[in-house]
């Protein structure tokens, strides 16, 4: 007897190479890790997969699943998959689905348990492979949000949510209003603000970190806005050796959030 399942995949073959992600609510996500990462956090987000023979055998729940909630699904080739994803790194699966909107800093700190935690605002930080690497460091950590100012027009993409390697699924996004007042709010909910400088800033190797802690990161070629540095409420720093002058973001945000872990468990 024929299964639903198999009636669904007999359907399958010849998708469009050009299948258009229609509304503006939806985003492409590609990458094994990181489909299953949404899937399984957000099943009910998925509008479309597109799936290689290959990986058929891994992703027949998703399939099934698929099936019975009547969400359409192809069986493609290598060629289709780098052409929807428009990247040769899909790792045999493409994913349309809804676009989770970002939580305000009143709901994100509402729902904050009480305890340690630790928040990065990023301040211009654009690059989506820099984005995934600091997603994927920060679902590593812990950290319990991306901040985002009101200015910043950041967005998940598939690249980023690709290298991040399902950690975009672990970390909320938290979209900021104005900037003083949210500033307030992290104070009266104990959070320090620390600016990330490439220099001038207090060791952070040697330096006490409190238990609840917002690291600044800034932009990948300009850095921290100096203005907004010294408005906050401490400037820290990696010690290096001087033969480079930085670390890149991503890798200074794994630094300083191994840093702060260490401390608080």
């Amino acid at each position: 007897m024929t299964s639903p399942w198999d009636k669904a995949r007999a359907k399958t073959s010849g998708a469009s190479t050009d299948a258009p992600v229609n509304d503006a609510r939806e985003w492409r996500l590609y990458g094994f890790n990181a489909v299953q990462a949404a899937f399984a956090r957000r099943p009910e987000a998925l509008r479309k997969l597109y799936v290689s023979e290959a990986r058929v055998p891994a992703l027949k729940p998703m399939l099934k699943w698929c099936a019975a909630q009547r969400i359409g699904y192809r069986i493609v080739s290598e060629d289709d998959l780098r052409k929807l994803a428009a990247s040769t790194h899909h790792e045999g699966v493409v994913a349309d689905l809804l676009r989770e909107p970002p939580l305000s800093l009143h709901d994100w700190l509402a729902g904050l348990p009480d305890g340690p935690a630790c928040a990065l605002w990023l301040d211009g930080v654009g690059n989506p492979h820099n984005l995934g690497a600091i997603l994927r460091n920060a679902a590593h950590f812990g950290v319990s949000g991306l901040l985002l100012p009101p200015h910043s027009d950041l967005q998940l993409s598939g690249a980023a949510a690709r290298v991040a390697e399902g950690g975009a699924e672990r970390v909320p996004w938290v979209r900021m209003g104005d900037a003083e007042a949210d500033i307030d709010a992290l104070h009266r909910a104990g959070f320090v603000l620390a600016a990330t400088l490439v220099a001038g800033g207090d060791d952070v190797f040697a330096s006490p970190l409190p238990s609840r802690l917002v690291l600044v990161m800034g932009a990948e070629q300009a850095g921290m806005d100096r203005d907004f540095a010294m408005r906050c409420d401490r400037r820290v720093s990696i010690p290096g050796t001087g033969a480079v002058e930085s670390l890149n973001v991503a890798s200074a945000t794994a630094v300083l959030l191994a840093a702060w872990a260490s401390r608080h468990d």
